[in-house]
């Protein structure tokens, strides 16, 4: 039997082992910079803000993007990003019935939309160096609680990238888990989704299948989130509807009728969703980082094993979890 002292300094060690190992993802985010993440080929669309709304919305959908950064010609300089986000809100603010058309879409250049929308929101454009660390890019989307990131460089303050946590997550993912970096994992990443309390289990947005559709588009201006499991009569989770699939309004456009029932709508989606890709109490943080990153997801639904909605596991919660609460950095996706 080992003296008392020995079991001590070994369970001292044991200790400092496993909290070195818990800042591994953050050591990790720290030493590599926004540039790393960069992919070799990618897509980049950039919209004057003399374009008309109507012909923006329609580009994002023929090149399958989910937001394009803004150039204002008169002051040479990016000021902004347009996004599905602004589309549900033109669309939620001018929709009046099926039989009104909504004029504002098809004629409201950018710029007008800006002058309106920007009365109550933020007026610049939060951007990122390439030479700045991945860890103060999650740190910047998650506090400014904004799900794309610019790259710009600083000399030529030209877009090289948009950041997002979708392709930091895959980074990390690729990195450590796929090509064997010598980053040992921290103990938590064994820990259940329950234990660690890691998504939203409370006042959940939600919508029922019956609702209609500007039903939805006013939960999505309200809670400001960036999907909605829709649910049958019981609670149960029969789909995900995702401020993506709004663009869809757009490409088939309809968005004149959003008095259909949620059925009707996700009945009329044509181009790839994500679907519901379900996640239990019980899986562990590892787990559900190899199948948010796998399926190429945004979210996890949360549920129970007869598919009652439980929760919502997202992109922020996870990088929240694995790199900043180990910096001591807590609630920012409060």
């Amino acid at each position: 039997m080992e003296a008392p002292s020995q079991v001590s300094v070994q369970t001292k060690r044991g200790i400092q082992k496993q909290e070195d190992n818990a800042t591994a993802y953050m050591d990790f985010m720290k030493s590599h910079c926004c540039y790393d993440a960069i992919p070799t080929s990618c897509k980049l669309v950039v919209f004057d803000t003399k374009l008309q709304v109507q012909k923006a919305f329609f580009a994002l959908v023929a090149n399958s993007l989910r937001a394009a950064p803004l150039w204002d010609s008169k002051l040479k300089r990016f000021v902004g990003m347009l996004t599905i986000t602004d589309f549900i809100n033109i669309i939620h603010c001018y929709y009046k019935s099926p039989l009104v058309q909504m004029y504002e879409l098809e004629n409201h250049k950018i710029e007008t939309w800006r002058d309106v929308y920007l009365k109550c929101s933020c007026p610049f454009l939060i951007s990122i160096s390439p030479d700045a660390s991945l860890f103060d890019a999650i740190y910047s989307l998650l506090k400014h609680k904004i799900h794309r990131l610019p790259v710009i460089e600083p000399k030529s303050g030209n877009v090289l990238h948009i950041l997002t946590h979708k392709r930091i997550l895959k980074f990390l993912h690729i990195f450590l888990c796929c090509q064997g970096e010598k980053v040992p994992k921290p103990a938590f990443i064994h820990r259940q989704i329950q234990e660690m309390g890691i998504g939203t289990f409370r006042n959940i947005a939600a919508v029922q299948q019956t609702a209609t559709l500007y039903d939805a588009l006013s939960i999505f201006v309200d809670r400001r989130v960036s999907a909605l499991p829709v649910v049958d009569e019981k609670g149960k989770v029969v789909a995900l509807y995702s401020r993506f699939d709004v663009i869809n309004l757009a490409a088939q456009k309809t968005y004149n009728n959003l008095d259909v029932t949620m059925l009707e709508a996700l009945d009329r989606r044509r181009c790839f969703m994500e679907g519901v890709i379900k996640c239990y109490p019980d899986e562990t943080l590892e787990t559900i980082i190899d199948r948010i990153v796998t399926a190429e997801v945004h979210r996890l639904v949360l549920v129970d094993r007869a598919d009652m909605l439980r929760g919502i596991i997202s992109l922020s919660d996870l990088l929240q979890a694995m790199v900043l609460t180990p910096a001591g950095i807590e609630a920012l996706l409060s």
